[in-house]
């Protein structure tokens, strides 16, 4: 007699891929998470996740600096089959060429599995540092960014011209996003993760004003989430501590807080009001034991109607990330 299968029919026919931010653990070396980086990506390939995309973050002790145009180029020396790309790389600190001139190299080099992932922010909240990667310039305009987004696609047609070309999607996590992804007629990557109340404006704003284009033929949306599965909800949302510690001192302007352990994270003294805004964000995620991740995940892809779902799984230990991707695999791919 055949077991009873609780995730039977929870199954998502929808394509999994993964983000990831590197994090840079308690007590550990910014080397090690850079050992981690390329173990973890030959795991994911393994699951037979999608893509894999590296976030650009700088001057944070809990997120390592890594370029992810260097983490690319590396986790394609070591894979074959995964697409890899950024997720992303932030068009204000970067000359709008170099940008073509990196990513299509990437793709020549890697029989067109690279994809470029553009998006807005400076990547920290230190202002000095900011300024520094703009060469002292001030935040970027909107005209400005719209203006760096349609260099960056021009000089891949234009100027770079290699075969195959990387695959452009634009990062979006408000309208005004949403409103560039639709004229420039890009793929749009929804960062739920960040800003889950924006997500269904974004969404309806990029699907009535989009525009096809030499990209994109029609509306084509990927939507971030936080998910982290362990065997029981309970110890799923443990491991979502360290990540929630540091959360906790961005509500608070502090930008500076490192990565803690588990069990620092498990005696740190969040506030009531913490506690509440904590619970709700995590309540728009995916956290728990595999039945309930199905469940939210599935919820979220009918909500928004995301043609793939990416992943990203900011917990302090590389067996217990990949431990929550191969229980998110087995029961929603």
């Amino acid at each position: 007699m055949q077991a009873h299968d609780p995730y039977a029919g929870d199954m998502l026919d929808i394509p999994l891929s993964a983000l990831e931010v590197a994090m840079v653990q308690t007590d550990t070396r910014a080397v090690d998470t850079l050992r981690d980086t390329a173990a973890f990506a030959q795991g994911l390939e393994r699951l037979g996740y999608h893509r894999l995309w590296y976030a650009e973050h700088h001057h944070s002790p809990a997120i390592g600096a890594f370029p992810p145009v260097v983490l690319i180029a590396h986790a394609a020396a070591t894979t074959s089959v995964i697409r890899l790309g950024s997720g992303g790389v932030l068009a204000p600190n970067h000359a709008p060429i170099m940008l073509a001139e990196q990513f299509g190299t990437l793709a020549a080099l890697h029989g067109g599995r690279i994809d470029l992932g553009i998006g807005r922010g400076p990547g920290t909240f230190d202002e000095a540092t900011a300024r520094a990667l703009r060469r002292g310039a001030g935040p970027t305009t909107d005209a400005e960014y719209g203006s760096d987004v349609a260099s960056v696609l021009s000089f891949l047609v234009d100027e770079v011209a290699l075969d195959p070309l990387p695959e452009p999607w634009l990062l979006a996590s408000s309208t005004a996003g949403a409103a560039l992804a639709a004229a420039l007629g890009l793929p749009v990557a929804v960062a739920h993760h960040i800003r889950p109340d924006n997500t269904l404006a974004v969404l309806e704003r990029y699907r009535a004003e989009f525009t096809p284009s030499r990209w994109c033929e029609r509306p084509r949306v990927l939507l971030c989430v936080e998910a982290v599965c362990a065997d029981t909800d309970e110890e799923a949302v443990r491991r979502t501590g360290p990540m929630a510690v540091v959360k906790a001192g961005l509500l608070k302007g502090v930008s500076d807080m490192p990565f803690p352990t588990p069990a620092q994270a498990a005696t740190h003294p969040f506030t009531e009001e913490e506690r509440a805004v904590l619970a709700h964000f995590r309540a728009q995620q995916a956290v728990g034991a595999p039945e309930t991740v199905v469940r939210r995940l599935d919820r979220l892809a009918r909500e928004t109607g995301a043609d793939e779902l990416m992943l990203t799984t900011p917990v302090h230990d590389l067996g217990d990330r990949l431990r929550s991707y191969e229980l998110i695999r087995k029961h929603c791919g």
